[in-house]
């Protein structure tokens, strides 16, 4: 697999539909009738922190010259957020081995993806490292207090109909256009044209 097809993984167009999907098997496979809601929550809230830390650098220039940092990685935060939860839902219903195998892997799955994020020079280290901190944090406080919950297990055919609208945006590889809203938003507000990583690194010189 290429660093640009591993780093698709983290894209809004495949996580954010994805995650609206997780909610509604939430609803059918999950026990707590609050967790769907739970999820949303989480998974909202972790995409408004880093449109907001995008926003501040684009619209203000607030960031960091010195730790090359100007907003969390939306791909490695959201892909952290989102893939060891997903893989709980999928496995919540297997014997505990395979169940804690494929949740180890949700975890380790966005960690590929920041790093195929810096090698493809999307982003800094400081921006990858950042995103993995808060997404996963998001992702363990959601699993932890869900920890009780009971999963139901997923027949092949429900698995089916719940992977299909993703399978079928990989195949596409559609990318969200979600930066260049948040530019548009930030030049709106602003009145100027956003800032760029040069603006912010020539502070050191």
């Amino acid at each position: 697999m290429s660093w640009n097809s591993l780093t698709y993984f983290g894209d809004s167009m495949l996580l954010l539909p994805s995650g609206i999907i997780i909610a509604l098997f939430m609803a059918w496979k999950v026990t707590g009738r609050l967790t769907p809601w739970a999820w949303l929550f989480t998974f909202g809230l972790t995409g408004f922190i880093v449109s907001v830390s995008k926003l501040l650098f684009l619209g203000w220039g607030i960031g960091s010259a010195t730790y090359d940092f100007t907003g969390f990685s939306g791909h490695t935060t959201m892909s952290a957020t989102f893939w060891p939860v997903l893989m709980w839902l999928l496995s919540g219903g297997y014997r505990r081995g395979i169940h804690r195998t494929m949740i180890v892997i949700g975890y380790l799955l966005p960690v590929m993806i920041g790093i195929s994020r810096v090698v493809l020079q999307a982003h800094s280290p400081s921006e990858v490292i950042t995103g993995l901190i808060l997404g996963l944090s998001a992702s363990s406080l959601f699993l932890y207090a869900h920890r009780h919950q009971t999963v139901k297990h997923f027949t092949l055919p429900q698995l089916a109909i719940m992977l299909i609208l993703p399978i079928i945006l990989l195949s596409t590889g559609h990318k969200a256009t979600t930066q260049n809203m948040i530019e548009q938003l930030a030049a709106y507000i602003t009145g100027h044209p956003p800032w760029t990583r040069v603006q912010l690194l020539s502070e050191l010189h």
